[in-house]
C-alpha cells in the first residue's frame, strides 16, 4: 500500500499521549489527520505536535467521523464512552483500536464485537501487557505444549500504593468500577491468552472500600479525597472455567502488602510451570529431578552494542497496523476481549450479590 494510513484520535489525555500518538507517530506508514477531544485545546495541542499539516481538530467525534477519508479511529476516552464511539467509528467504515477494557459493561462489550462483525471492519483492544517480551516468549511456550494442559493459574494485578487520582479514575458511573477494571482487566486478558481458554463457568468474587476511606492517604500520586473515591479499592476473583481450570485473580490500587504485582501470570501446567516473579521462569521435573529456569529475555552483554529493544506500546501499535494494511486478523479479538469484560462483570455482580455467578 504506498498511500499512508490516515488514522485519527478520538480522546487526547493521557493515555493518547502517553501511548498511542508517540507510537503511531513513528510508523511511516501512518499520518495523523485529525483529532477530537471534549476539551479542544487538549486536541489542538495535540494536533500540533503529532499532526501532519492541516490536520483538523474536532470537539463533537460524530463530526470527525464523517470524513470519510480517515481510514482507522483509535479510541482514547473514558469507559463509559468506549462502545458509542466505537460502534459509531466501525459503522462510518473505519478500523477502530478502543483502549482497554472494551467497554464498562458487557453489555456494550458484545454490541462492539458485533458491529465489528456486522460492519467487516477491524476492532482491537489495547491490551498491551500481550506485547511484553516476557509474554511474546511464555505465549511460545504455553502454545507449543511445554506446560501441558495448564489448569491453575493466578493473575496479578497488585499495587501497594498507587491510586491513580487524575481524571475518572475514581469516579465509578464513568469507569465502571476501580482497579479490577483498570489494571486487574490486563492481568485476566493476559493469562486466558495464554491459557488459551475463553470459556468461564463460575466466578465468585469480592471487592473491598477499606483503604480507600482514609485521609491523607500515602499514596504514588498524593492523597485521594475520600469523598470521590466511589470504586472498590481492590477486588479479588476465583473464576473456574468449562474445562475445570481455575484462575485466581487478585487486583489492588492500595493494599497492606509487599507482594507487588502487576499485569503478571502464573501458570501451572501438567508439564510444567512458569511465573514473571523474577523476570521469567519455567520450572517442572526432567530425569526424576525438578528444575527452574530463568528465561534471558535480552542479547545479554555484546560489547559495543546494546541491542534493539522495541517497547510493548510501539509493538503493538505497530502489529496493529500491520494487521489493517495486510488485512490480517488482529492480535487481540473483539471476543477475546468480550469475555474479560463479561467475567469482571460476574465478578462485581457476584461480590454485590454475594453469590457465584454462573455463565450459560
Amino acid at each position: 500500500m504506498s498511500e499512508k494510513l490516515k488514522v485519527a484520535i478520538i480522546g487526547c489525555g493521557g493515555i493518547a499521549k502517553g501511548k498511542h500518538l508517540p507510537s503511531l507517530v513513528k510508523l511511516e506508514q501512518v499520518e495523523l489527520v485529525a483529532f477530537c477531544d471534549i476539551v479542544v485545546e487538549r486536541a489542538e495541542q495535540a494536533a500540533e505536535k503529532y499532526g501532519v499539516a492541516g490536520a483538523k481538530v474536532y470537539e463533537n467525534y460524530k463530526e470527525l467521523l464523517q470524513d470519510r477519508s480517515i481510514q482507522v479511529v483509535h479510541v482514547c476516552t473514558p469507559n463509559d464512552s468506549h462502545a458509542d464511539i466505537s460502534i459509531a467509528a466501525l459503522e462510518s467504515g473505519k478500523h477502530v483500536m478502543c483502549e482497554k477494557p472494551m467497554a464498562k459493561t458487557a453489555a456494550d462489550a458484545r454490541q462492539m464485537a458485533e458491529a465489528a462483525e456486522r460492519t467487516g471492519k477491524k476492532l482491537t483492544i489495547g491490551y498491551n501487557n500481550r506485547f511484553r517480551s516476557d509474554s511474546l516468549y511464555l505465549k511460545q511456550v504455553c502454545d507449543s505444549g511445554e506446560l501441558g494442559d495448564i489448569y491453575y493459574a493466578k493473575a496479578h494485578a497488585i499495587r501497594r500504593r498507587a491510586v491513580p487520582t487524575w481524571g475518572v479514575f475514581l469516579d465509578g458511573e464513568k469507569q465502571g468500577g476501580g482497579p479490577l477494571i483498570d489494571i486487574g482487566t490486563h492481568a485476566l486478558d493476559l493469562t486466558l491468552w495464554l491459557m488459551n481458554n475463553y470459556e468461564p463457568k463460575a466466578v465468585l468474587g469480592t471487592t473491598f472500600h477499606k483503604l480507600s476511606q482514609k485521609e491523607n492517604a500515602a499514596n504514588a500520586w498524593g492523597p485521594w479525597d475520600p469523598k470521590k473515591f466511589t470504586v472498590e479499592d481492590s477486588a479479588f476473583g476465583m473464576i473456574t472455567m468449562k474445562n475445570g481450570a481455575t484462575i485466581v485473580l487478585e487486583s489492588s490500587w492500595a493494599l497492606n502488602t509487599l507482594d507487588v504485582k502487576e499485569a503478571k501470570s502464573t501458570l501451572c501446567g501438567t508439564e510444567g510451570g512458569a511465573d514473571m516473579e523474577e523476570g521469567l521462569r519455567i520450572n517442572g521435573e526432567k530425569h526424576s529431578r525438578l528444575f527452574k529456569n530463568q528465561v534471558q529475555l535480552d542479547s545479554g552483554g555484546v560489547d559495543f552494542y546494546d541491542g534493539k529493544k522495541e517497547s510493548m506500546q510501539d509493538t503493538e501499535i505497530r502489529l496493529w497496523i500491520d494487521a489493517v494494511l495486510n488485512d490480517k486478523q488482529p492480535i487481540v479479538t473483539p471476543k477475546q476481549a468480550c469475555v474479560v469484560s463479561e467475567i469482571l462483570e460476574a465478578i462485581y455482580k457476584s461480590a454485590e450479590t454475594g453469590e457465584a455467578v454462573y455463565f450459560d
